[in-house]
C-alpha cells in the first residue's frame, strides 16, 4: 500500500445536517501486508494507543458508511486501510464486494460485524483492538489470513467455515484453550503466544500445520505435536517446561526442525542440550542457534552416559526399595517370633500356677488358652509379603546382618580383601544366643573385626555378656535400647568393661572409656569373680587356670611377632596377659546348652531313681524269702536229719550207693 492522502466520505445514518456529507482525511501509513504474512513470530511491539477518542457518538451515530472516491478505487481496488483511525465498531463498506485485504490494525473495536458482504476478502487484520470474541467471519469461506493479535479474546470459536484458512494469529490475548481448530486442515500457521495456556493439545487434524508459536503462556505439557506431519518449527520459549517427559512427544515427530525452550526451567540442566540433541537427531535449531555435527556427537555421547546413570540410579534406588521391604519383614518376622515366645511363657505360667482340681473338679481352662500356638498367632502373618528372611550387607568396613538366617554367611568363602577390610559387625533381629554360637567363626573370618553392635538382639542378662569372652578382640561395642533390656539396667556398662577388661576397650555406644570407670568397675563386680572362683571345685578352678595361662602364652608369642614401636595402650594390655582366671569363672550358657543340661540331668535323676528303685525290690525280695526260710528251717531240718539217718542205717547199701553216683558222675 503506497502512502496517499484519501478524501473519504463517510455517511451516517443519523446525522445532524442530513443534507450536508460527513468528511475527513486519512493519512495512511505504509503497512507491508505481505511482510506481515511471512513472519515468525507476529508479536512485534507496536506503538501505544492513541487517547480512546469516539468515532463518532452514539448518540448520533449507528454505522458508519464508508465509501471510497473512484481514483481511490482505481489505484487501490482490492485493498483498504484503515489502521489508527479510533474506531469503535466497523464501518460498513458499502460498494467493496471485491476487496481482498482489509486492516483495522490499533482501533478500539470491540466486535467484528459488517464484514459479512466482503466474499473475495483473504487478508483481514485486526490487531490491536478490543475484541471479545470471534464473531462475524462465518460467510468469509475464502479468508486465508486472520490477523486477531492483542485483543481480548478468551476462546477460539466461530471458525468452522474458514477452511481455507492458512494463517491465525490470536497471540497476545486471554486464551486459555486450544479447541475448535481441528478442521483447519489447510493452515500454515498458528500464533498463540502470550495467552493463558498450560498443555498443548487438540491439534489433531491440522495436517499443513508448519509453525506453531507458543511463546509466553504458562505450557507446562506437551501433546498431540507428534501427530502434526508438516510441523517444522515450533516455539516454546518461555514457558514452564521443567522436564524432558513434559516435551517427550516431540521426539516421535520426523518433521520438527526448529524448536526453542529457552526461558523454561529445564533450559537451566546442565543436561537440557545434550538430551533434546540426542532425542530428536533431526533438529537444525535449537533456541535459534544452528546446530553442528560436533554438539550431535556429543550430545549422543552425553546421553548415553546420562542414561547409564539414570539407570544406575534406578538400579540403586529399586535395591533401596528392595532392601527397605526385606528389613521390614525381617522385623515383623521378629515381632511375632517375640509375641510367640512371650505368649508361651504366659500360658507356662498360668499353667503352673492353674490347680489341677478345685473340690474335686477340674479347673476352668479359658478357650484362647487351650487353642494351639499356630492357631492364635496365624492372623499376624496373614497378608505379609512373600520375601527374604534374612539380609546381609556390606558397607563400607561394616558387615551387617539382619535376621537369624544371616548367620549362615559365616560360612561362605569370603575374598581376602573383604574379610580384611571389615572392622564393625552389626547384629539385628537376632537372638543373642544364635549370636553365641557363631562368636568363634567370626574371630576367624574376620579377625580384623573390633567393633560388635547389637540392635534387637534379646540381650537381657548380664550374664550374656560373658560370651563375649571368646572374641579375639573388641575395642567398641554399641548395644542399642531397642530390642535389648539389659539396656536399662543402670550398671551394665561398669559389668562389661569389668567382664571383658582383657579386652581394653576404647568406647561403649559411642562413650569413651575412662580410667575412672574401670576402676568403678573393678570396685562393684571384682568381689564376683572371686565368689564365683570359691564356689567352683577344686579342678574346675585348675582347668580354667592352666586356660588362662595358655592364652597368656599365645598373646607373648603374638607379641614378640610386632614391631618395638607398640602403642601404650597395646603395652598395657600384654602386661594384662588376657582374661584372669577368676573372670574366667563368669560364663554364659545358652538356653539351648542350658536346656540340653537339665535333660541330662532330668535322664541321669530318672536312671539313678530306676536303679535305686530296682536295687530296693530286689533287697525286698531277698527279705522276703529269708523270712520264709526263717520259719521254714526247723521242719526242712528235721527232715534232712532224718533222711541222713535213714541212708546210712545199712552202712553197705549206703557205701554201694555213693560208689554208684560217682561211677555216674565220671560217666
Amino acid at each position: 500500500v503506497n502512502n496517499c492522502g484519501l478524501q473519504l466520505v463517510i455517511q451516517t445514518s443519523s446525522i445532524t445536517d442530513k443534507n450536508k456529507p460527513f468528511e475527513f482525511k486519512i493519512n495512511k501509513e505504509q503497512s507491508s501486508f505481505h511482510n506481515r504474512l511471512l513472519q515468525h513470530d507476529l508479536e512485534k511491539n507496536y506503538s501505544g494507543r492513541q487517547d480512546n477518542t469516539n468515532f463518532g457518538s452514539s448518540s448520533s451515530i449507528t454505522f458508519p458508511i464508508l465509501q471510497r472516491t473512484a481514483e481511490e478505487k482505481i489505484l487501490n481496488s482490492d485493498r483498504l486501510t484503515l489502521e489508527r483511525q479510533k474506531l469503535t465498531v466497523c464501518p460498513v463498506i458499502d460498494g467493496e464486494d471485491h476487496l481482498r485485504l482489509l486492516n483495522f490494525q490499533h482501533n478500539f473495536i470491540t466486535r467484528i460485524q459488517n464484514i459479512s458482504n466482503l466474499q473475495h476478502l483473504v487478508f483481514l487484520d485486526l490487531y490491536d483492538n478490543q475484541i471479545e470474541e470471534i464473531s462475524g467471519v462465518s460467510t468469509l469461506r475464502s479468508l486465508r489470513v486472520l490477523l486477531l493479535g492483542k485483543n481480548r479474546i478468551k476462546k477460539i470459536a466461530n471458525l468452522e467455515n474458514l477452511k481455507n484458512l492458512d494463517v491465525l494469529d490470536l497471540h497476545g490475548n486471554q486464551i486459555a484453550k486450544i479447541e475448535n481448530i481441528s478442521h483447519l486442515s489447510e493452515l500454515r500457521v498458528l500464533n498463540l503466544a502470550r495467552n493463558l495456556l498450560t498443555i498443548v493439545e487438540n491439534l489433531n487434524g491440522l495436517d499443513s500445520l508448519t509453525e506453531l508459536n507458543l511463546r509466553h503462556n504458562q505450557v507446562s505439557a506437551i501433546k498431540d505435536v507428534d501427530t502434526l506431519p508438516r510441523l517444522q518449527r515450533l516455539f516454546l520459549s518461555f514457558n514452564n517446561i521443567s522436564s524432558f517427559e513434559d516435551i517427550l512427544c516431540l521426539a516421535d515427530s520426523s518433521s520438527l526442525s526448529d524448536i526453542t525452550l529457552d526461558g523454561n526451567p529445564i533450559a537451566q540442566e546442565t543436561w537440557y542440550k545434550h538430551t533434546v540433541l540426542h532425542h530428536m537427531m533431526q533438529l537444525r535449531q535449537l533456541d535459534m542457534k544452528r546446530i553442528t555435527e560436533e554438539e550431535r556427537r556429543m550430545a549422543s555421547l552425553a546421553a548415553r552416559k546420562e542414561e547409564e546413570r539414570k539407570r544406575e540410579s534406578h538400579r540403586q534406588t529399586l535395591l533401596k526399595e528392595k532392601k527397605r521391604l526385606t528389613i521390614c519383614n525381617i522385623a515383623r518376622q521378629w515381632e511375632i517370633q517375640q509375641n510367640r515366645i512371650a505368649l508361651v511363657a504366659s500360658l507356662n505360667q498360668d499353667k503352673d500356677n492353674e490347680p489341677c482340681q478345685i473340690n474335686g473338679s477340674a479347673a476352668y481352662v479359658f478357650p484362647e488358652e487351650s487353642r494351639s500356638l499356630d492357631t492364635i498367632l496365624s492372623s499376624a502373618v496373614q497378608g505379609l509379603t512373600v520375601l527374604e528372611s534374612h539380609l546381609v550387607e556390606v558397607e563400607g568396613d561394616t558387615l551387617c546382618l539382619y535376621g537369624a538366617g544371616a548367620l549362615e554367611c559365616l560360612d561362605r568363602n569370603w575374598s581376602v580383601q573383604t574379610t580384611g577390610i571389615i572392622v564393625t559387625v552389626s547384629f539385628m533381629f537376632i537372638e543373642f544366643d544364635e549370636i553365641v554360637q557363631v562368636l568363634t567363626k567370626l574371630k576367624i573370618k574376620f579377625p580384623n573385626s573390633v567393633h560388635l553392635k547389637f540392635k534387637e538382639t534379646n540381650l537381657a542378662t548380664l550374664q550374656q555378656f560373658n560370651a563375649l569372652a571368646q572374641m579375639h578382640r573388641i575395642e567398641q561395642l554399641t548395644v542399642d535400647s531397642q530390642g535389648n533390656p539389659v539396656v536399662n539396667f543402670t550398671l551394665w556398662k561398669y559389668y562389661v568393661l569389668f567382664r571383658l577388661n582383657h579386652f581394653n576397650l576404647q568406647k561403649i555406644n559411642g562413650v569413651k572409656v575412662t580410667e575412672n570407670d574401670i576402676v568403678m568397675a573393678e570396685r562393684l563386680f571384682g568381689i564376683l569373680a572371686y565368689v564365683a572362683s570359691s564356689e567352683l571345685p577344686h579342678y574346675r578352678v585348675l582347668s580354667l587356670f592352666g586356660e588362662s595361662r595358655r592364652k597368656q602364652f599365645h598373646y607373648l608369642l603374638e607379641g614378640k611377632g610386632k614391631k618395638s614401636g607398640i602403642g601404650s595402650e597395646e603395652s598395657d594390655n600384654s602386661r594384662k596377659g588376657g582374661e584372669s582366671a577368676n573372670r574366667a569363672t563368669l560364663n554364659y550358657t545358652t538356653k539351648d546348652i542350658h536346656m540340653e543340661k537339665l535333660e541330662e540331668i532330668k535322664e541321669r535323676k530318672t536312671f539313678c531313681q530306676t536303679y535305686v528303685e530296682n536295687l530296693v525290690k530286689e533287697a525286698a525280695d531277698i527279705n522276703m524269702k529269708n523270712e520264709s526260710l526263717q520259719k521254714l528251717w526247723p521242719q526242712m531240718f528235721i527232715e534232712l536229719v532224718r533222711d541222713a539217718v535213714i541212708e546210712i542205717r545199712n552202712k553197705n547199701s549206703y557205701m554201694k550207693l555213693c560208689l554208684q553216683r560217682i561211677t555216674d558222675q565220671k560217666q
